[in-house]
């Protein structure tokens, strides 16, 4: 079986990846505005596939309703306090859920109005309202240097809901699709915008949480807003539920295992020494020209009676300083901002080597992941399937 709007959105959404690709691979970043090419179409594509499978625009208004979600937690974490509130967006994420849950089901008649849904929708748009509410009272802050800890306010519940407020806002959306799925306002179709708020908001989560490379995380976002299912039947035949997004993560996941092993057997062909775990995930470059290479370092240094100390960072240290932003030296910031990072700079010669991470982002194996799903299919169910099998 083909779909053929998904087959324009799936070419459209794979050129964008590509071009992503190039762009982080050589700066490191990609601008939002990299996806908008491919959203126009994808969407619209995706659009044009629910109307040709359902004819249910409460469906379409809905889907709608989660990407406008998207973009507005976007807007609202980047959003410069020193620009004017832009309350045509709050009016717009307010208005699409309450089109598709209750004014489009009461002017068709097709099925009774979801009734359970109204304090669900209030929560939703209370919600939104104080946190559109917060950001419009918002002051200018003056910027933070690079090593700045960016925690000048101590935690509280007002704090807390401010950034995470956007969880709670993903679960009433999946929440309600299921509403919708189960009283047959949207039909088996809905299903596909309820697992792509859950898979969604997890990965917006991470990306908050910087678990998740922000590009990374928005490419899989957008991939499932763009592709909800396989445009065609892949070789190894599209999984039980068909959700796209899901299979080109494993796939990419299992792609991006080739290249620790691939980093494995340089180091040991180089005759570079760490710990076994190191030597998977890293590689030693010279400390005086650590500046023109791309990654994190994975040691601390210290210098005792002009004898530079070191041991490697261990995983959970590792994870506690990318969660906090805090601690953590990137190649980058030391190649941006060398006057912040002088005297690390000047050990690092002393040490003669460092060792940093790899750096090849995971948007490329997310490229080669959705390129393996479409075609091929999910390769973790085709090994279970083969596991079970021999079994």
């Amino acid at each position: 079986m083909i779909f053929y709007p998904l087959v324009i959105s799936a070419v459209a959404v794979l050129v964008t990846l590509v071009y992503a690709s190039y762009l982080d691979i050589r700066d490191r970043r990609v601008p939002f505005k990299t996806w908008y090419p491919m959203l126009v179409v994808g969407i619209s594509a995706a659009m044009v596939l629910f109307y040709q499978q359902t004819g249910n625009f409460s469906l379409i208004v809905g889907y709608l309703a989660l990407i406008a979600s998207f973009f507005f937690a976007d807007y609202i974490d980047n959003r410069d306090p020193e620009v004017p509130f832009n309350f045509l967006y709050l009016a717009v994420v307010l208005a699409l859920p309450l089109i598709s849950w209750f004014i489009l089901p009461f002017v068709t008649g097709t099925k009774a109005i979801e009734t359970q849904l109204i304090p669900w929708y209030v929560l939703f748009a209370g919600l939104i309202s104080y946190i559109s509410y917060r950001e419009y009272k918002k002051k200018p802050v003056r910027k933070l240097k690079t090593k700045q800890v960016k925690k000048e306010a101590e935690a509280n519940v007002e704090d807390v809901l401010s950034r995470w407020y956007f969880v709670l806002i993903v679960i009433i959306l999946a929440i309600a699709s299921f509403y919708m799925i189960g009283g047959g306002n949207w039909g088996v179709t809905g299903l596909y915008i309820a697992m792509a708020a859950i898979f969604c908001g997890v990965f917006y989560v991470f990306g908050q949480m910087r678990l998740f490379g922000g590009a990374d995380a928005w490419a899989l976002i957008f991939i499932a807003f763009c592709l909800p299912t396989f445009p065609l039947t892949p070789l190894l035949n599209t999984p039980p539920l068909g959700f796209l997004s899901f299979s080109v993560l494993i796939n990419a996941l299992i792609l991006n295992l080739v290249a620790p092993i691939g980093i494995f057997l340089i180091n040991v062909a180089k005759g570079n020494r760490a710990p076994l775990q190191y030597m998977f995930f890293g590689f030693p470059v010279k400390g005086e020209k650590i500046q023109e290479s791309w990654g994190f370092v994975m040691e601390d240094f210290t210098e005792k009676n002009g004898n530079v100390e070191r041991k490697f960072i261990g995983f959970w240290d590792s994870l506690r300083r990318m969660r906090s932003d805090e601690g953590r030296i990137y190649t980058k910031d030391l190649r941006e901002h060398p006057e912040e990072y002088e005297k690390e700079l000047g050990t690092y010669k002393k040490a003669g080597t460092v060792w940093i991470s790899y750096a090849v982002p995971f948007i490329v194996p997310i490229t080669a992941g959705l390129v393996t799903a479409i075609f091929f299919g999910d390769f973790l169910l085709a090994i279970t399937s083969v596991i079970a099998g021999v079994l």
